[in-house]
């Protein structure tokens, strides 16, 4: 498969062909139908402090917000089937620490982040454990997908404190 991937340090990324890969048990293989770049995907691109602090392995296949089909079931994994449109939540919590034993994977010590920690979804396929995928219904426009993540990014930030009536500042670049 034609994969986009960061092969060596320093600035820059190489298509590749990697082999597709086989989920493992909890797992499912999705054929790739939409990505987006995320600023942490530039950060990689320009080989920053903060991209050589984060990628140790090489090559690794790099980007995370996506959607796609899943094409391969891995065993134990129930309540998906091959043919189901989905998202895909890039941060794989380790399931063992404190946080992740009391219900709050999204705070996990051990995290591991699609396209930095394991390779991500700038390929044709990627495998991903199941519970870190969401049937997505016909009443959504499947380009939209790939926004989920970040939008909910901002929803979390915007609800971490109380802006109710409160003046907001938007600062961003174009």
């Amino acid at each position: 498969m034609k994969a986009l991937a960061k092969t060596k340090g320093g600035p820059g990324l190489q298509l590749i062909d990697a082999p597709v890969p086989k989920p493992k048990f909890g797992e499912v293989l999705i054929k790739v139908k939409y990505a987006s770049i995320c600023g942490s995907d530039v950060h990689i691109y320009k080989w920053d402090e903060f991209a050589q602090s984060e990628i140790t392995k090489f090559p690794r296949i790099i980007g995370h917000e996506s959607a796609g089909e899943i094409v391969e079931i891995g065993e134990g994994v129930e309540g998906l089937k091959v043919g189901d449109f989905v998202g895909i939540e890039t941060h794989i919590a380790c399931g063992k620490c404190y946080q992740c034993r009391i219900g709050k994977k999204h705070v996990c010590k051990n995290v591991k982040i699609l396209g930095f920690h394991r390779d991500g979804a700038f390929a044709e396929y990627i495998t991903i454990p199941a519970e870190n995928v969401w049937k997505i219904p016909e009443s959504i426009p499947k380009h939209w997908v790939p926004l989920m993540e970040p939008m909910g990014n901002a929803v979390d930030t915007a609800l971490a404190g109380d802006i109710v009536g409160a003046d907001v500042l938007w600062v961003g670049r174009t």
